[in-house]
């Protein structure tokens, strides 16, 4: 055997191992990049869903101080107390999203 058979014997088995390496790699960075999508989707809608949740509660504290100004709608006790609920869950998720962005930050 010379030389050059030697050679290329010793290269064809590390030519295939490298590129099926380089095949794996390429799959594995395919589906990170998909993950990272996703993760930025997921993200997006937790935004929006506490946007809205945010909408939700605006909207009905107004709803239910506009009926308190009526003077027919004898509001009874029920709307206070839920107006009172929904102030304090506000103030509850503004703490927590405060805590959780100081948390991110340090």
């Amino acid at each position: 055997m010379n030389i050059t058979a030697i050679i290329v014997a010793m290269s064809v088995p590390s030519a295939f191992t490298g590129f099926c390496f380089w095949m794996l790699e390429r799959r594995i960075a395919d589906k990170q990049r998909e993950q990272d999508r996703k993760d930025e989707a997921r993200r997006q809608n937790e935004i929006i869903v506490i946007e809205g949740v945010n909408a939700a509660i605006a909207l009905g504290e107004a709803t239910a101080r506009a009926v308190e100004r009526i003077p027919d709608a004898h509001c009874n006790g029920d709307m206070h107390r839920a107006l009172e609920y929904a102030e304090k869950i506000k103030h509850k998720h503004k703490d927590f999203m405060t805590e959780q962005g100081v948390e991110s930050i340090y």
